[in-house]
């Protein structure tokens, strides 16, 4: 399997992923900053949150971490939480801007 197919994987694992007061996930709002996936299939993931006061602060990395972990092609997982640059409505895909009515 090719890095991009795993990474493509691992897209979708993500997309299952949602922010419970956003009915859009964590991919299509633009949380997740980086993938970076090394040669022995350990994956790095910088992602953000909607807010540093986000209450599910705790619960989308580790939720992240672990539907990417439950690809078996995937060793490792980190999952980092940054706020550079801080998450803004811009940043979401064109379908989670109309999910929302910002369109």
């Amino acid at each position: 399997m090719s890095k991009k197919e795993l990474e493509n994987k691992i897209i979708a694992a993500i997309k299952t992923v949602y922010d419970p007061e956003i009915p859009v996930d964590v991919y299509e709002l633009g949380l997740i900053y980086e993938i970076n996936i090394d040669e022995l299939n350990n994956v790095d993931i910088k992602m953000t949150l909607t807010s540093p006061s986000c209450p599910s602060a705790e619960e989308l990395p580790g939720e992240v971490e672990s539907k990417t972990k439950a690809l078996e092609e995937v060793n490792e997982v980190k999952v980092s939480i940054t706020f550079d640059p801080p998450w803004e409505k811009s940043m979401m895909s064109e379908e989670a801007q109309l999910e929302l009515g910002f369109m």
